[in-house]
């Protein structure tokens, strides 16, 4: 049995607020979740600060966010009081890039996205993941097709270590009524058809029928919606 195995017959059945509760005090120190601020992400949080377990709330920022996730990152401060760490990318490297290719260069080719995202979002969360032994996300099986291949805990075998999706087999309305029983500040781009939202370049709204991640890249291969942070291919 490995790692993630174990790990998942341990916290098997439990809700996700008992899942973050036990992995919280097994693994203090050693636990992280990344937030991005979207409605899955506040769900998360609100559990982790209201609980206030030892488990170290990160977040990514990129330069290129939207105001309204600025707005509800500081909603979630000043709601919560407690911190978000936050990485950055490496100046250097934004620099010489940005220098080369120019500002939205990532509308040329998926290259110069990929290495855009690599920048501002990859290397920043290598970062944020170094010695960690449990990465907490917001993912949810019907977000995407790729999704629904992953399992909820499993092996990240690029960063060496179990990632744990607790909110991984609730629906969307789920996630909307938590959010609204337990009044958790969330993004108002989420009222304005983003249910997915990144770089305030890369995401639009997406249209009645579409699939859940069709406004990220949407000027590229509708098929891959990844940018490496959960990407399949980029774990094996």
């Amino acid at each position: 049995m490995n790692k993630a195995e174990e790990i998942k017959e341990i916290i098997k059945g439990l809700s996700p607020e008992e899942v973050l509760a036990v992995l919280a005090k097994s693994y203090e120190g050693e636990i992280v979740f990344s937030t991005s601020f979207g409605w899955e992400d506040q769900v998360i949080s609100h559990i982790i600060f209201t609980k206030d377990l030892p488990v170290k709330v990160f977040t990514l920022e990129t330069g290129r966010l939207f105001p309204e996730t600025y707005y509800v990152w500081n909603r979630t401060l000043e709601t919560y009081q407690k911190p978000i760490h936050t990485y950055f990318p490496d100046a250097t490297l934004l620099q010489e890039f940005v220098s080369a290719k120019g500002p939205n260069s990532f509308y040329e080719s998926v290259e110069n996205r990929k290495s855009c995202c690599g920048i501002r979002k990859v290397e920043p969360l290598n970062r944020a993941l170094k010695d960690q032994k449990i990465w907490i996300t917001g993912i949810r099986a019907d977000q995407s097709a790729n999704r629904e291949d992953m399992d909820w805990v499993e092996w990240d075998e690029a960063h060496q270590l179990v990632k744990v999706h607790p909110i991984f087999h609730w629906t969307l309305d789920d996630v909307k009524k938590y959010v609204a029983t337990n009044n958790i500040p969330y993004n108002p781009l989420h009222d304005k058809g983003f249910p997915s939202i990144g770089c305030a370049p890369c995401t639009r709204a997406v249209r009645e029928g579409e699939d859940f991640r069709a406004g990220r890249w949407w000027w590229e291969d509708q098929s891959k919606k990844e940018c490496g942070l959960h990407d399949l291919e980029a774990k094996s």
